[in-house]
């Protein structure tokens, strides 16, 4: 499926749940919910695939799931026209493009907070606090442990790097002895 579709679904999700946060994140641990169950079973991924059933069939098992899953109506319903219009191949696409106007719409920024040390569980609650009370905004962050570092962190944000490590500031001064 062309990233077109896949992004016009999403931003019709998006137009439909026009909620407080919390439904739009409720409904994004919705779709992760149904995407765990689609990419857990192989056969029901082959008959929501296969153009032989009918979309009738397709919704009802759609239904029987939304048993399990306790889907809200406007997810239990945008996931219903998928089935409906033959899309539910993309649903991969679809789901990307759908968390990332979602990051947009809640103003998460993605981040990579890099150590020469791995982090704790609650020191990576901490610094997701911090950068979240300098920026204002979500964080969505990534953690990656790089010994090279020698001692302290790098930061980046968007395309904005916060350099704050031992091999960072060696570095700065090999250049400015080099250069002066």
């Amino acid at each position: 499926m062309a990233n077109f579709y896949a992004a016009r679904y999403a931003r019709a999700l998006l137009d439909v749940l026009e909620g407080s946060q919390a439904d739009l994140e409720a409904a994004n641990r919705e779709l992760g919910d149904f995407d765990e169950a689609w990419c857990g079973s192989v056969a029901l991924r082959n008959v929501w695939l296969d153009p032989s059933f009918p979309a009738r069939q397709k919704v009802d098992l759609l239904d029987k799931l939304n048993g399990r899953l306790g889907l809200s109506g406007p997810v239990r319903n945008f996931l219903a026209v998928i089935l409906n219009h033959e899309r539910i191949g993309g649903w991969a696409e679809i789901l990307g493009e759908f968390r990332k106007l979602l990051r947009g719409d809640l103003a998460i920024d993605k981040v990579e907070w890099t150590s020469a040390r791995a982090l704790g569980e609650a020191e990576r609650r901490e610094v997701e606090a911090r950068i979240h009370a300098l920026t204002g905004r979500g964080v969505e962050a990534t953690f990656r442990e790089d010994p090279a570092l020698l001692g302290g962190a790098r930061l980046q944000i968007g395309s904005t790097v916060y350099d704050a490590s031992v091999r960072g500031r060696l570095d700065a001064l090999k250049e400015t002895l080099a250069g002066g």
